[in-house]
């Protein structure tokens, strides 16, 4: 079923998910892999789960949460974002709740989340940035069919100057 597997489902953002949504997004130990520079209000998550409904040629992006099926709890989100429909593609991320971290619930998520992606929307090709030192990222996109296609010098700034990003891409087969 799409969007779903037997452990997991990809769902819409509900008013419910305010408060695990705001952790994680002001949780400073998460912008490291991310654009983050400073935290959000609540005010402008709830905004921004209001704002849901548009669509992904509206609005260029989806984000869906990740939820454990037998509990209804949620595992992490996954996006698919700066989507260009006349060249097909979309960049994708993926952040799993470092207690649901270790369980192979990433794989599964991103799996549901390209099948959405190839099938159903019909994007040709997904890409992710992937700083060089994220090896558990690495491994997973490798594992996903995901091929390393160049290296962006000094893309993003750490505590420590200036670090590396990895593109890296998959193809509709």
């Amino acid at each position: 079923m799409l969007l779903r597997n037997e452990r997991l489902r990809l769902r819409a953002l509900e008013p419910e998910d305010l408060e695990v949504l705001y952790r994680w997004e002001n949780d400073p130990e998460l912008w490291k892999v991310g654009n983050t520079l400073a935290p959000y209000s609540r005010y402008i998550l709830r905004q921004y789960i209001a704002g849901g409904d548009r669509d992904i040629y509206e609005s260029r992006q989806v984000r869906l949460m990740i939820e454990l099926c037998a509990t209804g709890e949620p595992a992490g989100i996954v996006d698919l974002f700066d989507f260009e429909p006349r060249p097909n593609r979309a960049a994708c991320g993926i952040l799993v709740d470092p207690a649901s971290q270790g369980r192979g619930i990433a794989t599964e998520a991103l799996g549901l989340l390209m099948e959405y992606a190839y099938t159903f929307l019909g994007i040709h090709q997904l890409y992710v940035y992937v700083p060089v030192g994220n090896e558990p990222s690495r491994r997973l996109f490798r594992r996903m069919g995901f091929v390393e296609s160049g290296t962006l010098r000094d893309w993003i700034r750490t505590a420590d100057g200036y670090s590396d990003v990895l593109v890296m891409q998959a193809f509709k087969s």
